[in-house]
């Protein structure tokens, strides 16, 4: 790794600069790393804003949901051995509809699997990624804000706010939703308010949650609960609630006690008795996309492309096959001596993305709208069809496929 903090006013020339290093950033950036000691040579740097700990607006308090699709993908780019003991395996998946009859489960013996995906703490990832990118050929500028991007013809300019410059072939915006690099390049992006507010928490149960996950919808939206590893011998689960944003400014702030009775009566007690409740943080959902993820020697990735509402745990999952797709576009591109950051190469990726970036946003925007809402022919629709999974086994596995993030 080479990392630099002192003010410097010389250019630094590489391939491809990645501004933005939570998981979508630090995960190409290690591909990168390691498709340049097995093929053709590729210079890269890593520009971020936070060092991972706490404060690390990507590597926070939060648990994510990694599907069997996206393991298979982070072992074929080397990571998952390195991140696969901080997980927790999600081996059966409850659904169902409060006050409703629809319910259906999804288990992973069925497919033959150990497991349909795995829990892992943000936290906890963001240390073992950067303990790899130091260990890495990555030139990490950490921590470093992005101040301003001077575009060029065959190169962009990247000025940091220490007065670093880097200039890189090939921009790669993977810093979220507020993405620097969009706004400086003044590029459209379609916002949905689902006016809801997800209460993010940890939460002891008093009993073992047997690797099972449970995805309940409610009046006010969805609640999910992931199962985590035990903390000092205690069961945990990761808890997501969409609420109004009225009544998640209300729970945020409860007391613990109400806070957890609130919970117990809108979940019930199939997952046993909710005990205690970490610190409580509060996240808008919204969904945003671009529709249009490239711009002259640039590509969007994971939450600087799209922010998914987490009905259905699949931004992370979204955000990798952006880091694949990529990577495979990036592999052909240097196999052929193109330079990689021309036009045929970011409507390459374009192409790659279409199909499942419009599929999943489409998808996620039709499970917000069709279970956040009480009108009776869609509740009844909604519930003939978690029913009729139930009932039909077979008509499971294309709903499976998608949890499991198999496009």
């Amino acid at each position: 790794m080479t990392a630099i903090n002192h003010m410097d006013t010389s250019v630094q020339n590489v391939d491809i600069a990645i501004v933005g290093g939570a998981m979508a950033g630090a995960t190409l950036a290690l591909a990168l790393a390691r498709l340049s000691q097995t093929s053709a040579p590729v210079s890269v740097a890593l520009i971020e804003a936070h060092v991972p700990d706490k404060s690390h607006p990507g590597f926070d308090a939060r648990s994510i949901a990694i599907a069997h699709g996206s393991i298979f993908e982070l072992s074929r780019l080397g990571l998952w051995p390195k991140l696969a003991h901080l997980g927790t395996a999600i081996e059966n998946i409850h659904v169902s509809d409060r006050g409703h009859f629809g319910m259906t489960e999804l288990n992973a013996a069925q497919f033959h699997l150990d497991a349909l995906g795995q829990v892992v703490e943000l936290e906890r990832v963001g240390q073992v990624l950067f303990n790899e990118l130091n260990k890495s050929e990555v030139k990490l500028f950490c921590p470093a804000k992005l101040a301003q991007v001077e575009a060029g013809i065959d190169s962009h300019t990247l000025v940091l706010d220490s007065g670093e410059r880097i200039q890189a072939k090939l921009v790669v915006a993977a810093d979220g939703l507020q993405s620097k690099v969009r706004n400086s390049f003044h590029l459209p992006e379609i916002q949905v308010a689902f006016e809801q507010t997800a209460i993010i928490a940890n939460i002891q149960t008093d009993k073992p949650h047997q690797h099972w996950a449970y995805e309940r919808f409610t009046e006010t939206g969805p609640l999910a609960l992931l199962p985590m590893g035990d903390s000092q011998g205690q069961p945990r689960l990761s808890l997501v609630w969409a609420l109004d944003d009225a009544r998640a400014k209300q729970m945020q702030t409860a007391p613990k006690a109400e806070f957890l009775a609130a919970l117990q009566q809108a979940f019930g007690y199939r997952a046993g008795q909710f005990i205690d409740v970490s610190a409580r943080h509060a996240y808008p959902l919204n969904l945003s996309y671009m529709p249009r993820p490239i711009h002259h020697r640039c590509v969007f990735i994971g939450n600087a492309a799209q922010t998914l509402h987490p009905i259905a745990g699949q931004g992370f999952n979204l955000g990798l096959r952006d880091v694949v797709s990529l990577l495979e576009v990036l592999k052909m591109a240097l196999a052929q001596g193109e330079d990689i950051g021309c036009a045929a190469v970011t409507h390459a990726y374009l192409n790659a993305r279409e199909q499942d970036r419009n599929s999943t946003i489409r998808n996620i925007e039709f499970l917000v709208r069709g279970f956040s809402n009480q009108y009776w022919p869609l509740a009844l629709g909604r519930n003939l069809g978690l029913r009729l999974l139930s009932w039909f086994p077979p008509l499971k596995t294309p709903v499976a496929q998608k949890a499991m993030g198999w496009k």
